[in-house]
């Protein structure tokens, strides 16, 4: 066994739990499957505070760092900055060690509003980066010279990667376990941890069905509810006007108004969501996932992908389906 890739997670007071046992779990349970496959570079996970002393997560759990910042070895190759309500206010001197640090190692991640930490360090200076869609505006303020997306899941640019909140860091640990040991273990490790989804980092922090929670009348989440149960129904404005005993144009201004998107975007997107699963799940083919989605074609689902995901279908399905038998 080659020596493991030495991952090193920063804490502090107020971390959100799941910023640090999340990705801790991931990148174990990838030793883990290592270990069992034999003969292949692992990782060891380091939890590193200012002080090495006990502190509490924001939801009150108490953590136990493994170590002091100042005795965590030079060698590092992944560097990750736990996120949580304690990053808006973490001791100058983690940051400091944050920017002296990230340099020697050969990448640099954070989870959820950890990205404070690497922003007022300089990492993210002239670079993309995302962080929890609350926060993505409070950021950009306090940092202008950092281009913030608060769409993505997570975020690479360079040698830095940024993720959205709190499981989205369990999406970027995967895929940063992918990047360094293929698909075949990280799917093991998505399977162990029954994750329901393995989701790309273009995909959206929110899904159809969070955003239509947003609405107050009981009419239109009974619509919404219906296009997220009959995808392949006929969910034009006229169609959906009709169920909701109004007139298309003012349908249209009042699910808008209520959802913060139109009607077709809607539908579009809980309509790539269920083709995702579908392709994810099953082994019908692409014109069969199509239809039964409600797109009218291959063709029109490829464009629906194209927008929402930045990938075909056919790539998606080859990412994140399950394994053809061999």
């Amino acid at each position: 066994m080659a020596a493991p890739r030495e991952v090193v997670i920063v804490v502090y007071d107020g971390i959100q739990a799941l910023d640090l046992t999340g990705p801790q779990e991931v990148f174990c349970g990838a030793e883990t499957a290592l270990r069992r496959s034999g003969g292949r570079c692992g990782y060891r996970v380091t939890v590193a505070s200012l002080d090495g002393e006990p502190l509490r997560a924001s939801s009150g759990l108490g953590i136990v760092p493994d170590a002091r910042l100042a005795d965590v070895p030079p060698r590092i190759d992944t560097l990750i900055v736990a996120g949580g309500a304690g990053s808006r206010r973490v001791a100058p001197e983690v940051v400091a060690w944050v920017r002296d640090r990230a340099p020697r190692a050969r990448r640099v991640a954070s989870v959820c509003t950890g990205a404070y930490v690497l922003a007022a360090a300089g990492l993210l200076d002239g670079r993309r980066a995302t962080t929890h869609w609350a926060w993505c505006e409070k950021l950009a303020a306090r940092h202008p010279g950092v281009e913030i997306d608060p769409e993505p899941i997570w975020v690479r640019d360079g040698r830095i990667y940024t993720s959205a909140g709190v499981t989205a860091g369990m999406d970027l640990a995967l895929a940063l376990v992918e990047e360094d040991v293929g698909r075949e273990i990280a799917l093991e490790v998505a399977r162990h941890l029954v994750l329901f989804l393995r989701r790309p980092a273009g995909q959206s922090q929110f899904s159809a069905q969070l955003q239509g929670q947003v609405a107050d009348r009981d009419a239109v989440r009974e619509l919404q509810q219906y296009v997220v149960e009959h995808p392949d129904a006929d969910l034009s404005v006229p169609a959906l006007a009709e169920r909701a005993c109004m007139s298309p144009r003012h349908f249209a201004r009042t699910f808008h108004a209520q959802v913060g998107v139109t009607p077709a975007r809607y539908v579009e997107n809980v309509r790539v969501e269920a083709a995702r699963r579908r392709l994810e799940e099953s082994r019908d083919p692409v014109e069969v996932v199509a239809a039964a989605c409600g797109f009218g074609s291959t063709e029109s689902m490829r464009r629906a992908f194209a927008r929402s995901l930045g990938v075909a279908p056919s790539e998606y399905r080859r990412r994140f389906g399950v394994p053809v038998p061999a």
